[in-house]
């Protein structure tokens, strides 16, 4: 009778070289959930959008960011919220608002600095950090002002003390605000839709609005945005602004209104909850118009108000 230890030995010795084979297969393989994420506790991941080349050799990087927890985030500046190097940081948000959200600041490196690469760093709580860099680099990420098909350009927004500007840079206002807790504080910015259309065109048989929205972008606190009498809300999406993928992606916030024919001044009523130091942010875009769209990175423009709450 043969004998079978041959084959028994020789069997064992396979399922063992699997056994090795499959632990080490699984060891270089991540594990794969087979649920959704988590409602809370994503980071918050910066993006870096692009970049325009400016006339007096400067570069301009326009920043975003994605946060996809269903709550707003807060990241306070410092170590874990900044940009480097130190000369180039306090544009960058503290508070990150569900979705995606486009060109939210930019940062404009010095001709003098030209070839050199600055970096977004962000720490959401426990999660690990995240950075994104920004210099003048690939053609795959220039951005250009240029007029799109049908004309669409940035919009101009300024303050009142008249310093205009334009983009995701926009403008800073020179000028502080000063309240107390509890206390309204009327906000004001100025506007002017640029953009030079035909006027044979019927989508254009009359100027179109603009849109303001309003967001904290930085502070301690609160910030609780009410109509003002001569500016009130719109409480439904305009069916005027086109761009539902956009809207998804950048979701509206809830303190915003229209300009009506592009030009002229939008005001807010803003209260704070806690004393600080605090910046506001304004974000027009005329994106009724059908080649306007922030996934498109045109056209809109930012300004930012600093704001002191007292006690």
């Amino acid at each position: 009778m043969r004998s079978v230890r041959p084959i028994v030995i020789t069997a064992v010795l396979t399922l063992l070289v699997n056994l090795v084979l499959a632990a080490s297969a699984g060891a270089q393989q991540p594990q794969r959930f087979l649920r959704p994420p988590p409602p809370g506790g994503l980071p918050v991941i910066p993006f870096m959008e692009g970049w325009y080349g400016n006339e007096d050799g400067s570069v301009t990087v326009s920043f975003g960011y994605h946060n996809r927890n269903e709550k707003y985030v807060t990241v306070e500046m410092g170590e874990s919220n900044r940009i480097e190097p130190a000369q180039l940081d306090g544009m960058q948000p503290e508070i990150y608002f569900p979705g995606r959200h486009t060109g939210v600041f930019a940062v404009t490196i010095p001709a003098s600095m030209d070839g050199e690469t600055i970096w977004w760093h962000i720490k959401t709580g426990n999660s690990e950090e995240f950075k994104v860099p920004g210099e003048r680099g690939s053609t795959a990420y220039e951005l250009d002002r240029n007029p799109r098909p049908q004309g669409s350009v940035q919009p101009v927004i300024w303050f009142e003390e008249g310093y205009r500007g334009s983009g995701p840079e926009g403008v800073l206002s020179t000028s502080i605000k000063t309240v107390s807790v509890g206390s309204e504080l009327t906000m004001e910015v100025g506007s002017q839709d640029s953009s030079v259309r035909d006027p044979s065109n019927p989508l254009f048989a009359k100027p179109l609005n603009t849109r303001v929205m309003w967001y904290k972008h930085q502070g301690p606190g609160e910030v609780n945005f009410t109509e003002h009498a001569s500016a009130p809300f719109m409480t439904t999406e305009d069916v005027s602004f086109q761009g539902e993928a956009s809207l998804r992606l950048m979701p509206p916030a809830r303190a915003r209104m229209a300009i009506p024919s592009g030009t002229g001044s939008a005001k807010v009523i803003a209260t704070f909850s806690e004393p600080g130091e605090y910046l506001i942010r304004a974000r027009v875009d005329n994106w009724a118009a059908s080649d306007s769209d922030g996934l498109d990175q045109c056209c809109w423009s930012n300004a930012y108000q600093r704001v002191h709450v007292t006690q």
